[in-house]
């Protein structure tokens, strides 16, 4: 079991900067694969950026180049680093945890969220 908690959201404005941290509870936390996702309203939910266990990395392409994913696997915490926020960036951003177990099923764990609302 690994619990999830996010922080670091808010309201900035367009053009500026916000780091998401979210910290996870339990053992083997290097063995996951950390991801941050984001649901507007009205809208599915998207991947915006994933870091595996050995530290490589994907981003969605709407944030590519703009938002830095990094974990800190002494410290149990994964981060987003989010530059040039833009209004289209607003969303609740939630944290993901997930490896394959025995049966080669994945197996997720999610955060509660955090909201980032970029104005105008």
């Amino acid at each position: 079991q690994v619990q999830l908690v996010e922080s670091g959201g808010g309201l900035v404005q367009a053009g500026g900067s916000l780091r998401l941290s979210c910290a996870g509870s339990g053992t083997a936390f290097s063995a996951y694969a950390m991801g941050w996702y984001r649901q507007a309203p009205g809208r599915q939910r998207e991947l915006v950026a994933v870091i595996k266990p050995g530290g490589s990395t994907n981003y969605g392409d709407s944030v590519k180049g703009r938002f830095t994913i990094s974990r800190d696997n002494a410290k149990n915490t994964v981060y987003l680093q989010m530059n040039s926020l833009k209004p289209e960036d607003t969303a609740v951003y939630s944290c993901n945890a997930n490896y394959a177990n025995v049966l080669g099923s994945r197996v997720d764990y999610w955060g509660q969220g955090t909201q980032v609302t970029v104005s105008s």
